[in-house]
């Protein structure tokens, strides 16, 4: 009997939380009045984004993210380039084909994407986000990357900050 309440519970707290992820992905997204910059331009105005606005403009990525979307971006900040291997970046850096496709595996069509279904990148693979409740509220991560919850809207989609690079398989 103990073990049936326990069960019964533990899924009502979970088809509790997916409901309120639902609300809280459709409030995120949904910003009081339209931002006027889109994605690079808030990009290149965020210092912690640096490295990510030098791996577009390598990758010929600028353009692109400057178009209509909308586009949901999980974008890397410089810390989470920082913790690739030593001479990864580089090499990325230094191989602007192999850098694009890892770019574009942080990059989703529409911006009602973070949602625990499998996202399939402009890259072509899925990524898989993960949802989780803590004693500090709602986790979210992609891949193994920790997402920032504070939605950045663009006037061309949204930017989630994330502290680990994605990498897609080659």
């Amino acid at each position: 009997m103990l073990k049936g309440l326990r069960s019964c519970l533990i899924a009502g707290l979970l088809l509790s939380g997916f409901a309120n992820l639902s609300a809280f992905a459709a409030d995120a997204v949904t910003p009081s009045a339209a931002p006027n910059e889109n994605i690079v331009q808030i990009a290149v105005s965020n210092p912690d984004l640096s490295i990510l606005v030098k791996a577009l403009t390598d990758a010929s990525l600028v353009k692109p993210l400057e178009g209509a979307g909308p586009f949901t971006v999980f974008a890397p900040t410089n810390a989470a380039f920082a913790k690739l291997p030593t001479g990864l970046l580089d090499y990325l850096l230094d191989n602007p084909s192999i850098l694009k496709q890892v770019l574009l595996y942080h990059v989703a069509s529409g911006t009602d994407t973070l949602t625990p279904v499998p996202i399939k990148t402009i890259q072509g693979e899925l990524v898989f986000p993960s949802f989780s409740y803590g004693i500090a509220g709602l986790n979210v991560t992609v891949g193994h990357s920790t997402v920032t919850l504070k939605p950045i809207p663009a006037s061309n989609g949204v930017i989630y900050l994330i502290d680990s690079v994605l990498i897609p398989q080659f």
